[in-house]
């Protein structure tokens, strides 16, 4: 593969990584619960400091994200940022993220901070996260590829 096809393979992973996680973002903000059900592929783990989530079924995953939404929506939260977002290429079809994430409440306030780890797999040309690893801030990664999400 020459640099040429290296960096056109490297735009369309940019473009298919940035749209997975703009559309997860969106359906955050709007406690959207098929819209970030379909930004996984089952089965798949949510991790955090406290516990690990195997989901296998859409119902499970709808219940996971319904239960983390409603601990959104009692905080008041009103604004959600991605403060800094990288990711690298492991392999074709398998890529590994990482973004910082703010939660904000009404108030201004800071509800949450943490650093969100994502393993991705490429299905039917769409990209679905596998795994997410959440941890404090200390453990943020700076990723190869820097992205920018917005919305």
């Amino acid at each position: 593969m020459d640099g040429k096809e290296r960096r056109c393979r490297a735009y369309v992973q940019t473009k298919k990584i940035t749209t997975l996680f703009k559309n997860y973002l969106s359906a955050f903000k709007a406690y959207d619960l098929n819209k970030v059900v379909a930004c996984y592929h089952l089965p798949c783990t949510l991790n955090t400091p406290d516990k690990v989530v195997l989901l296998t079924s859409i119902d499970a995953c709808r219940q996971e994200f319904a239960d983390i939404f409603a601990q959104l929506k009692g905080a008041n939260i009103s604004e959600i940022i991605a403060r800094k977002a990288s990711y690298v290429l492991i392999t074709e079809n398998l890529l590994l993220a990482s973004i910082d994430w703010e939660f904000i409440d009404e108030q201004g306030e800071m509800f949450a901070d943490f650093c969100a780890i994502y393993h991705l797999t490429l299905v039917e040309n769409e990209l679905k996260i596998i795994n997410v690893v959440s941890h404090d801030l200390s453990n943020s990664l700076t990723l190869t590829n820097v992205l920018k999400l917005t919305t």
